[in-house]
Order: C-alpha cells, then sequence, then structure tokens
C-alpha cells in the first residue's frame, strides 16, 4: 500500500522516470509537466492497484496550475516513481468529483 506523502518524496527526491507512453500522451493532449507536478503536491490517491504488472500503480486526482482537474497514473516500486500517463478525466466515466467511477450497467 502506498500513500501519497511517499509518492511526493520520491519526486522531491528526483527519484522519477518517465515512460516513453507518458511523454507522448502529454505531448498529445497538451498537458505541461508543471501541471502535473501540480496535481501530485495538490492530489491524492483515488486508486491503488497493487497486483498491477509490471509494477503496483496509484491513479491520482489533482489539480493543474489553472484548476482543471487531472487525473496520473504512476507505477511505484520501493524507490522508483514511473509516470505512466496523465489526462483530463472525463464526466461520461468519472462522477462530479472526479475521484468517483460512474457505475455502468
Amino acid at each position: 500500500m502506498f500513500d501519497i506523502e511517499s509518492i511526493r518524496a520520491m519526486f522531491i527526491g528526483n527519484a522519477v522516470k518517465f515512460t516513453e507512453h507518458f511523454k507522448i500522451r502529454l505531448k498529445e493532449r497538451g498537458i505541461r509537466y508543471a501541471d502535473v507536478k501540480s496535481a501530485l503536491f495538490t492530489g491524492e490517491i483515488i486508486e491503488q492497484i497493487l497486483d498491477d504488472h509490471p509494477l503496483p500503480s496509484v491513479l491520482i486526482f489533482g489539480r493543474a496550475h489553472n484548476g482543471a482537474p487531472l487525473h496520473i497514473a504512476i507505477g511505484v516500486d520501493d524507490s522508483l516513481a514511473f509516470l505512466l500517463t496523465a489526462y483530463v478525466p472525463s464526466i461520461d466515466i468519472w462522477e462530479n468529483d472526479f475521484k468517483t467511477r460512474k457505475v455502468v450497467f
């Protein structure tokens, strides 16, 4: 189980790796790394997938500098955080709080 403070400490200590997928998606989606950091340092973990492959992962909800909602997926091991992707959550999938997935029947 991971907590937001330990993940933030990895960022402060530069124990972060950018996946190629992350770099591509940020460029495609027009998301700035500064907004990712803002969301990380103001946000919270909303999902943990401990049996994710190849590493356990977390989904963080936070806000960009302009207040826009942002989700960040991060793979985590004992000493490194791997930035996997970032996106603006869709109201079609998420409730208005952007933390709760809508129930689909």
